[in-house]
């Protein structure tokens, strides 16, 4: 898998890398004065954008940031093993919030674990219906080859 793709087994690493770095790295930001609250207090401000919490932006983003991981695992598992993927998703999750654990200043929480695997969980489905077209394709070629 890494030998047929090494390009994208690269930038599947380094994304990886960037997850764990945000996820496992020290809070930088103080929560007063972060930009999303900021945000927020503006959007509080207007009726129609009233309904936007702290809260729901995190798990927002939380499946935003998963969403390239099945992409990425689909990609180098092959779409035969989209379960594969899925699962890869799962327990990459699970092994964050359990590190978090031990770490200060970061909490874990299962509300992160439902919206990381969701995110993994719909890049999977992302990648499969990107790459149908193509699957197609091959799936004929080999069939007309076979005749």
């Amino acid at each position: 898998m890494f030998r047929r793709h090494p390009v994208l087994a690269l930038v599947t690493l380094a994304y990886l890398g960037l997850v764990a770095w945000m996820t496992l790295g020290p809070q930088r930001v103080h929560p007063h004065d972060s930009l999303v609250l900021a945000v927020l207090h503006l959007l509080r401000g207007h009726a129609q954008t009233a309904w936007v919490t702290y809260s729901g932006i995190e798990f927002t983003s939380n499946i935003l940031m998963f969403l390239p991981i099945g992409v990425f695992f689909v990609l180098l598992f092959g779409r035969g093993k989209w379960w594969l993927a899925v699962l890869m998703g799962v327990l990459l999750t699970i092994a964050i919030e359990t590190a978090q654990l031990w770490i200060p200043g970061r909490v874990s929480d299962i509300r992160d674990i439902i919206a990381n695997s969701s995110g993994s969980t719909i890049g999977v489905l992302v990648a499969l219906v990107l790459t149908a077209g193509k699957a197609r394709r091959l799936r004929r070629a080999r069939a007309a080859g076979a005749v």
